[in-house]
């Protein structure tokens, strides 16, 4: 038998530019596609097939990923306008209800999902969270779960939801046609967002230290962003793209890096599992759009766009094209979100006092 000598490892540098040059083509072909979070998923289906090959960089610079949490964070703080608080209106007893509830039905979900051996609770309840799916793959392996089953469940989520919403739309709901698409503010020089954006992050990361907030690198710039945002000083700030992409490509490359052949295998038996149950969540959030309506007064179209679980851009694509309430639809999906980045948190130190410890996948 003839042995071959093993192919020698490329040099870091040569590996680095290699997934950062097939990262940036697939993010625009992704992104050609309209693929939410392109760069996300680019970087995590090529760090995964090079790290399978044994052509990847060993990991990210936890610097990198603790600055990538921190333009996330600032990204959903900017989310929160006066002009959304404003759409829930005196309705947000009721979104707050409606909103819980979806919340606890996809927890509840990820929960049965972690029955399986081979996934835990954390890496369960993290993989099937409705909202925030970038934020949470980010913060899966700080919680303690395993951010590459995380990862790639989110995206399932994301994508299928997504794909399946003008189905949903066309066999169940239709649109009223009586409300006007809200405007689009204008947007602020590109440098205002990046000023607010190193402002958030700086003082965002301070903050989350002094406090101790959980998942602070997230939190902390959240919250500051959130109340420069809310202050009205720089209306129409965003943060750059070319950086909200640089952030999401470094959490893809963060969850793809770490994956074995062993663990792919592990996560693809989970899957069958994880899309039933991901089906059982859209249904149950139609039923809970449907009573947010009923709540509410807007309409059953409305309704299920707010609590639809994932895809926020193609809701917010389908309520504009529609001309229905967008700023309610949006004031739902950005509430969700924010409630998710403070509850999550809590709920999985809730959560670890239940569970035996070295429960967690460590493959």
């Amino acid at each position: 038998m003839i042995h071959l000598p093993p192919i020698p490892a490329p040099p870091l540098l040569r590996r680095w530019l290699v997934l950062i040059v097939i990262t940036l083509l697939a993010t625009i072909g992704l992104a050609a596609l309209h693929i939410p979070s392109a760069a996300l998923f680019a970087g995590l289906f090529i760090a995964t097939i090079l790290a399978l090959r044994g052509f990847a960089p060993d990991g990210v610079n936890p610097r990198l990923v603790i600055a990538a949490q921190s333009v996330l964070g600032t990204m959903i703080g900017m989310l929160v306008q006066t002009s959304t608080l404003r759409a829930l209106g005196g309705h947000i007893v009721a979104v707050l209800i409606v909103t819980t509830a979806t919340l606890l039905v996809s927890i509840a979900a990820g929960l049965l999902l972690s029955l399986r051996r081979d996934v835990d609770p954390i890496t369960g309840a993290l993989a099937l969270t409705t909202g925030g799916a970038s934020a949470i793959v980010s913060l899966a392996a700080q919680f303690g779960g395993d951010d590459r089953m995380v990862a790639i469940v989110q995206y399932l989520r994301v994508g299928l939801v997504t794909a399946s919403m003008p189905l949903i739309v066309a066999l169940a709901f239709h649109p009223p046609h009586h409300h006007a698409a809200a405007a689009h503010p204008a947007t602020a020089p590109w440098f205002i967002g990046l000023a607010i954006l190193i402002l958030s992050g700086t003082l965002g990361l301070l903050l989350a230290r002094v406090t101790r907030l959980p998942a602070g690198t997230l939190l902390g710039p959240m919250i500051i962003a959130g109340a420069i945002t809310l202050s009205g000083i720089a209306p129409g700030a965003i943060v750059p793209l070319p950086l909200v992409d640089l952030a999401y490509a470094l959490i893809g490359w963060q969850a793809g890096l770490k994956f074995t052949l062993s663990r792919l295998k592990q996560v693809g038996r989970a899957l069958p599992a994880a899309l039933t149950l991901i089906i059982l969540v859209n249904f149950i959030c139609a039923g809970l759009g449907v009573l947010l309506a009923h709540l509410t007064g807007v309409s059953a179209y409305d309704g299920y766009l707010a609590t639809v679980p994932g895809g926020i851009y193609a809701a917010l694509a389908l309520a504009i094209s529609s001309r229905t309430d967008v700023t309610f639809v949006l004031a739902v999906h950005v509430l969700r979100v924010v409630m998710l980045m403070f509850a999550m948190p809590l709920f999985v130190r809730l959560l670890r006092r239940f569970t035996a410890p070295g429960m967690a996948n460590d493959v």
